[in-house]
């Protein structure tokens, strides 16, 4: 039998104990405390939104109809295949007169 030694994480320290029932009732989320510490604008600059934030130069989603022999090709070079493709679009894309 072989005796392992306990890992230091897998007990709860004195300066950081395991939560109770009476703890996890009282918690409040993190923005609200900041407010109240350190006021509404603090609070505001920490607020993010969900998800990844948005580009300035986001793509569109769009379904293309490409012949599979011409799919086939770019996938076959690797990653980076759709970005490929949309280089070719970009360099072969009508000028427009202004």
């Amino acid at each position: 039998m072989s005796r392992r030694k306990k890992h230091a994480g897998a007990e709860p320290a004195d300066d950081n104990p395991e939560w109770s029932a009476d703890d996890l009732r009282a918690a409040r989320p993190a923005l609200e405390v900041v407010a109240e510490i350190f006021g509404p604008d603090a609070a505001e600059t920490l607020k993010r939104g969900r998800g990844r934030p948005p580009k300035d130069d986001r793509k569109i989603n769009q379904t293309l109809r490409l012949d599979p022999d011409v799919l086939e090709a770019y996938r076959h070079e690797g990653s980076g295949w759709q970005s490929r493709i949309n280089d070719v679009l970009r360099q072969h894309m009508p000028r427009r007169a202004t």
